[in-house]
């Protein structure tokens, strides 16, 4: 077969040979998803820790790439509220404290410009799509154990002002701790190094987590709590899979 220079690229790069891999944003999750079983998004500050928040809870959330007319009328349409902008309110937000009044059968529309946007991609592949975080890392990894085949976990990562990726570190944690609980055969070396982050800052992990750039950023605004919730490793066992269009426990 003869592969094109892009397909040869992309070939180089999927980390095609390990069980578990990881790369980042919307590039990975084109370049991960369509070779992958399960996809994990790990948006942490804020997008997959909300949608955990409000999984708990028993509410559905449909993700959405944007806030705009779209997100509105979709919203409409499924008889859902739609997400408040982060310091808007009242009333739920992607703040995932905002999320602590929601209520079994609640329906939400949550837009993110990097979680929600990796999820709604991953999920166009046909790839089975779950929202990990620290708060479900372990069940998480359960969930793809027993799911078999190849793992893609993408740190979904956030934005500088031009619109490009900005690592964020928080969502390396949240990736890594997937990983390590994961305890793939053949790891990638991303995955890898993901996993080694997680494990030697483990023992301060709520701190690290408040004095990243993410954290800061958060607790500038007044959304220490969020922070705050974040940073609650393990705290449900319940696992967010995005089935036609929204994610419920699964």
């Amino acid at each position: 077969m003869n592969l094109t220079a892009d397909d040869q690229l992309a070939r180089s790069l999927d980390q095609h040979g390990f069980d578990a891999r990881l790369e980042w944003g919307q590039a990975g999750v084109r370049l991960l998803a369509p070779v992958a079983d399960l996809v994990v998004i790990v948006d942490v500050l804020s997008f997959t820790t909300a949608v955990s928040v409000a999984v708990e809870r028993g509410a559905t959330v449909f993700p959405h790439r944007f806030r705009d007319d779209t997100a509105a009328e979709r919203a409409r349409s499924l008889g859902a509220v739609l997400a408040q902008s982060r310091r808007a309110g009242p009333g739920p937000s992607l703040s995932p404290a905002s999320l602590a009044t929601l209520a079994p059968g609640d329906r939400l529309v949550l837009p993110s410009p990097n979680g929600a946007t990796c999820a709604v991609l991953a999920a166009e592949t046909g790839a089975t799509v779950v929202a990990g975080c620290l708060r479900n890392a372990s069940a998480v990894a359960r969930f793809a154990r027993e799911h078999g085949g190849a793992i893609a976990v993408v740190p979904a990562g956030e934005q500088w002002p031009d619109g490009t990726l900005r690592p964020g570190i928080e969502d390396m944690l949240g990736a890594g701790a997937v990983l390590a609980a994961l305890g793939a055969t053949t790891p990638s070396p991303e995955a890898r190094l993901a996993a080694a982050a997680f494990e030697r800052l483990l023992p301060d992990i709520a701190r690290v987590l408040a004095d990243c750039a993410s954290g800061r950023e958060l607790l500038d605004v007044g959304f220490a709590s969020d922070v705050d919730l974040a940073a609650e490793l393990d705290a449900t066992g319940l696992v967010p899979v995005l089935r036609d269009g929204a994610f419920t426990a699964a």
